[in-house]
C-alpha cells in the first residue's frame, strides 16, 4: 500500500496510535510522510494527557514551536513544584518520569546540623543534597501518588547518592530497602558501597543473587534479594529501591524507604540527592 495516497487526517491519526519512535522511524520514508509524522495532531497524543497542568508547575517557562519541540525538550528533566522535583518524558514511549529531591524525602534528623549538613553539590540537578555527616540510625523515606505516573506501566525506584572520600561504617551491615503501593510490598537489601564500573555491578549482582540461592538452599529461610550501588553516568550512584506496577486505576501512595536500623555503629559520608521513579526498561532497548 501506498502511504502518501492516505488522506493526511487519516494517516496523522494511525501515527499518533504508535509511539514517538515510530513516528520518527515512519517519518524518513518520504518528505510528505514526515509532513504528517511531524505534525502537532501526532505529537500531542505522545504527550502525557495532563501536559498543560505540567507546564504550569515548572520553575522555568518552556520556549517551543511545536508539539514535537515540546515532547523533546520535556525528555530532558525540568526542575517543578519551586525546584523540589524533577519531571521529563522518556523519550522512546513518552512514560513520566519523576525525581524527589532530598528535600521531598523524610529523612531521619536531617534538619539537625549534627547529624546531616545541607550543601550545593555542582553536579546535583537540585540546588542542594545533604551529607551525613554522622549517624547511627540511617532512614530515607519518599511518596509520591501513583495518580502523577503513567498508567499501565511498571516502574523501578532509585535512590540517588554519592559516597565522599571519608566514607564509613555504611556496609558494616545491609540497608533493607522497599517499595509498597497499596498491599503490594518489594523488599530487598544492600550495602552501600561503590563500585567503579557498570560491569562490576552487574557481576557483583550475579555473584550476590547465586550465593542467595545457595543460602537459601541450605539455611531453608526467605533471604531477600541483594541489591547493589551502581556508577551513574552522571557522577552519581543509584541504588535500587525496588519496583511496582501502576496500573492507573487508583490513586494510591507509592513508599519508598532505605533503612538500616539494627546496627549501633556510627556511619557517615553518604550524600542524598534524592529517589527517581523511572519506567522500566525493555529487554531490546530502541534509540532515537
Amino acid at each position: 500500500m501506498n502511504l502518501d495516497l492516505l488522506p493526511d487526517d487519516c494517516f496523522a491519526h494511525v501515527l499518533s496510535l504508535t509511539s514517538p519512535i515510530d513516528a520518527c522511524r515512519i517519518s524518513l520514508v518520504s518528505s510528505s510522510i514526515r509532513i504528517s509524522a511531524n505534525s502537532d495532531n501526532v505529537w500531542e497524543k505522545f504527550l502525557p494527557p495532563d501536559y498543560q497542568q505540567i507546564l504550569t508547575r515548572l520553575r522555568h517557562p518552556l520556549i517551543f514551536s511545536s508539539k514535537k519541540h515540546l515532547f523533546f525538550r520535556l525528555c530532558n528533566p525540568h526542575l517543578i513544584d519551586g525546584g523540589l522535583k524533577t519531571f521529563s518524558l522518556e523519550k522512546t514511549t513518552g512514560k513520566k518520569q519523576y525525581m524527589l529531591s532530598a528535600r521531598e524525602l523524610n529523612i531521619a534528623w536531617a534538619d539537625n546540623p549534627l547529624f546531616w549538613s545541607w550543601k550545593p553539590f555542582p553536579t546535583s540537578r537540585f540546588v542542594e543534597a545533604v551529607e551525613l555527616r554522622t549517624i547511627w540510625w540511617l532512614e530515607i523515606q519518599g511518596k509520591i501518588n501513583s495518580g502523577m505516573l503513567s498508567p499501565k506501566t511498571t516502574y523501578e525506584c532509585y535512590v540517588i547518592v554519592k559516597f565522599v572520600d571519608r566514607a564509613y561504617g555504611l556496609d558494616f551491615l545491609p540497608s533493607k530497602v522497599t517499595v509498597e503501593i497499596g498491599n503490594l510490598k518489594s523488599e530487598g537489601n544492600v550495602y552501600l558501597r561503590q563500585y567503579e564500573s557498570k560491569k562490576q555491578c552487574l557481576e557483583t549482582l550475579w555473584y550476590s543473587n547465586r550465593m542467595e540461592l545457595v543460602l537459601r538452599s541450605m539455611a531453608f529461610r526467605g533471604i531477600m534479594e541483594e541489591r547493589v550501588a551502581c556508577k551513574r553516568e552522571d557522577g552519581w550512584i543509584e541504588i535500587e529501591l525496588g519496583s511496582f506496577y501502576n496500573n492507573g486505576g487508583d490513586n494510591l501512595e507509592v513508599k519508598m524507604s532505605l533503612k538500616e536500623v539494627t546496627g549501633t555503629h556510627l556511619k557517615g559520608g553518604l550524600v542524598v540527592e534524592g529517589i527517581e521513579l523511572r519506567p522500566k526498561q525493555q529487554t531490546t532497548a530502541n534509540h532515537m
